[in-house]
């Protein structure tokens, strides 16, 4: 049970400490405000009641920087510097960006065209071993194949007439443009 509370008291002790980095001031109106910022640049010296202790920058400095920020997006017209970098960084990266999506795209059509010839080089070659087989199989000479016990015999009429609608078929498929 002892082990529990101590437990317990350091896991408070260790949420109160980040707790005790805030700052606290009371503004124009009386109010205490709690912040983990500095308060503004209105607020006094004198009106701050607590301040972080980690803080390694003086409050005024930290909040002259933030000043300067503040009035660099007060003024549209005149963007800073840093807002320049950035939109310069912006426009190389999509240029970048660009750059890669074009590259992608050519190399897409590179691709397609490259199957497409080889199937246009596939098509051409059936078409031509079909016309060839037709030709054959029209002429009426014997024709041997092989059976599937792996016999030579010649073709009879009906194996040839078979043979002939399968070339035609390819040809009608493989030989149109």
């Amino acid at each position: 049970m002892k082990l529990n509370q101590i437990c317990i008291f350091a896991l408070a002790c260790a949420w109160s400490m980040g707790a005790s980095a805030q700052w606290q001031w009371i503004d124009k109106d009386g109010r205490t405000v709690f912040s983990d910022r500095a308060p503004p640049q209105e607020i006094p010296e004198k009106n701050i009641t607590r301040q972080p202790h980690q803080q390694i920058q003086p409050r005024r400095a930290s909040q002259a920087a933030a000043g300067e920020a503040n009035s660099a997006a007060a003024k549209p017209a005149a963007p800073s510097s840093a807002a320049n970098d950035r939109a310069k960084a912006s426009k190389s990266v999509d240029k970048e960006l660009e750059k890669r999506l074009a590259k992608a795209e050519a190399e897409k059509a590179g691709n397609d065209k490259a199957e497409a010839d080889k199937n246009a080089s596939a098509k051409a070659e059936n078409c031509t071993r079909a016309k060839q087989a037709k030709s054959t199989l029209d002429s009426g000479q014997l024709m041997k194949h092989v059976n599937a016990k792996g016999e030579q015999v010649y073709m009879d009429d009906a194996a040839r007439d078979a043979e002939r609608k399968r070339a035609q078929a390819v040809i009608t498929s493989d030989c149109t443009p």
